[in-house]
């Protein structure tokens, strides 16, 4: 791949704050029209201005829609830390045709991040294939929020090959890594455990380490759900690459379709059920679906939290 200029790279990192910001404030407006308009977003109340005080916190949009000018009266820091964790092993890489699931996971991973920044929480990043490839501390500025992008950019524009994944082993490193009670937010597909009942029970062995040590946790489960869980292909053979270990197989997807449905149905229910033991938030994350569902989970937790 080319290496690409500096003036590509601010271009680039500007794209992904702008979709972030996009994802999160088109959400706020959202959460503002349902039910969930109770949750904190982003401050706690309006209050009118006072003549001679810092125009800082004044809500323009707010006087477009009134003519009275409100300032924004903002919470006590809640010192909320989270850490997000995307696997960017190969796997992630499909489908090859659109968006694949380590794209969705970065434009996911970025407005969260923009969302924890709005909400003035620390927030850090882990990247991990079969090792981590980067972690960083928890951190609640502007200048980190765009070294975090920057690193998401890198994930983005350098998709690794034949890379496998070692959740388990990640999710260890990371209890011992981190001290204070945290939230964190792992985006993986979660394939590196097979339909494997030991691989399974050492998965969830590193889960209640960081259960043991207070963290809350919350799995988004990506998947390309058309493809991946109901394996809609065509009815004529076709040529299935492993994008981690390269295996190749030729199949007509109508005849181990109802095989692989149930096989895959039977590993998502032990992780379903495994996750409702230990207080594990396993959220589904069709990555055709958009970003709502996740911004919104979060919210759920972090209210749960402070």
């Amino acid at each position: 791949m080319p290496k690409l200029s500096d003036e590509q790279q601010i271009r680039q990192l500007a794209n992904l704050e702008l979709l972030a910001r996009q994802v999160v404030e088109g959400f706020i407006t959202g959460l503002h029209q349902s039910p969930f308009h109770g949750f904190s977003v982003e401050f706690a109340e309006h209050r009118l201005y006072n003549n001679g005080e810092s125009v800082k916190n004044i809500d323009w949009k707010l006087l477009a829609r009134t003519d009275k000018l409100f300032v924004k009266q903002f919470e006590e820091e809640t010192n909320l830390r989270c850490y997000l964790l995307l696997d960017t092993s190969s796997s992630m890489n499909y489908p090859d045709k659109g968006i694949n699931k380590l794209q969705f996971s970065v434009y996911a991973v970025a407005s969260l991040i923009y969302l924890f920044k709005k909400q003035r929480d620390a927030f850090g990043l882990c990247l991990f294939s079969d090792k981590i490839e980067q972690i960083s501390a928890a951190r609640s500025t502007s200048k980190h929020l765009f070294y975090l992008y920057a690193e998401l950019e890198k994930a983005y524009n350098q998709p690794k090959i034949n890379a496998a994944t070692d959740i388990t082993g990640v999710l260890h490193h990371v209890a011992e890594e981190i001290h204070q009670r945290s939230m964190i937010i792992l985006f993986s597909d979660m394939l590196e455990n097979g339909y494997n009942e030991e691989k399974l029970k050492a998965l969830f062995a590193a889960i209640q380490h960081l259960k043991y040590n207070k963290h809350e946790v919350v799995i988004f489960n990506v998947n390309d759900r058309h493809k991946e869980l109901e394996f809609n292909f065509d009815n004529r053979p076709h040529h299935f690459v492993d994008i981690e270990s390269g295996q190749q197989i030729r199949v007509h997807p109508g005849k181990i379709r109802e095989a692989y449905r149930e096989n895959l149905d039977k590993y998502r229910h032990q992780l379903a059920l495994k996750c409702a033991q230990y207080h594990v938030d396993l959220v589904d994350a069709n990555i055709h679906e958009g970003y709502n569902n996740i911004l919104k989970a979060y919210l759920v937790k972090r209210n749960s939290m402070v």
